[in-house]
C-alpha cells in the first residue's frame, strides 16, 4: 500500500480548493492544486499521474507547505535578486583637482617600472583612497582623462639586434 502524505494544516479541503481556483500565478496556482488533491487522500503517485509532475517533486512542495506554510508556495523564480550595490567610480575623484592629481601621476612614470593599466591605477586609486578600488572603475578614470591602457609591444625572441638591423638597412637594395 502507498504510504499517503499528511499536511499540517488547519486548512480544509474546501479552502485549500478555493485557494488553488483563486491563485493567478501559474506555479502557485500548480502547487495548490498538489496539496489540494493530497489532502482528498489521494497518494503522491496518483496525483503525479493526474499532475504530470514526479511523486518526487509532490513531495519536496507538500514539505515546503508544512515547513514554511503558504510562504513556500511562492514561484521563488520571480523574485527580483539585486546584486549588492558597488560604489560610484565617480565618488572616487570628485573634484577637479583630484583628477588632476591621477593626470600628474599617469604623466609620470607607473609604480615598480610597471607600465599604466587599469589594474596599476586602481592599485594607485586603492591606496589614496583607502580602500579597494576595481580595474573596471579605474578604466573608467583612464577613460575620462583620455589615456588609454598602456602595455609595451612584445618583442620577438628572435628579433635582429639594433647593429644588425643597421648593416641590413646598408645591404638593401631596392628593385
Amino acid at each position: 500500500m502507498a504510504r499517503r502524505i499528511k499536511l499540517s494544516t488547519n486548512l480544509s479541503v474546501d479552502e485549500l480548493e478555493q485557494r488553488y481556483r483563486r491563485a493567478s500565478e501559474g506555479m502557485e496556482r500548480s502547487h495548490w492544486q498538489l496539496l489540494w488533491l493530497l489532502a482528498q487522500g489521494h497518494p503522491a503517485y496518483a496525483v503525479a499521474q493526474m499532475t504530470g509532475y514526479s511523486a518526487y517533486w509532490i513531495g519536496q512542495v507538500a514539505r515546503r507547505f508544512n515547513d514554511e506554510g503558504e510562504d513556500g508556495l511562492v514561484n521563488h523564480r520571480r523574485r527580483v535578486h539585486r546584486p549588492a550595490r558597488r560604489p560610484d567610480p565617480r565618488t572616487l575623484l570628485p573634484t577637479a583637482q583630484d583628477r588632476e592629481e591621477l593626470r600628474a601621476a599617469l604623466v609620470g612614470p607607473a609604480p615598480q617600472e610597471d607600465v599604466w593599466n587599469s589594474r596599476t591605477v586602481a592599485a594607485w586609486l586603492s591606496a589614496r583612497a583607502g580602500r579597494r578600488v576595481s580595474a573596471q572603475a579605474a578604466l573608467h578614470y583612464l577613460r575620462l582623462l583620455d589615456f588609454t591602457p598602456q602595455a609595451p609591444r612584445p618583442r620577438h625572441t628572435k628579433a635582429a639586434s639594433p647593429e644588425e638591423r643597421a648593416a641590413w638597412k646598408k645591404s638593401w637594395k631596392p628593385r
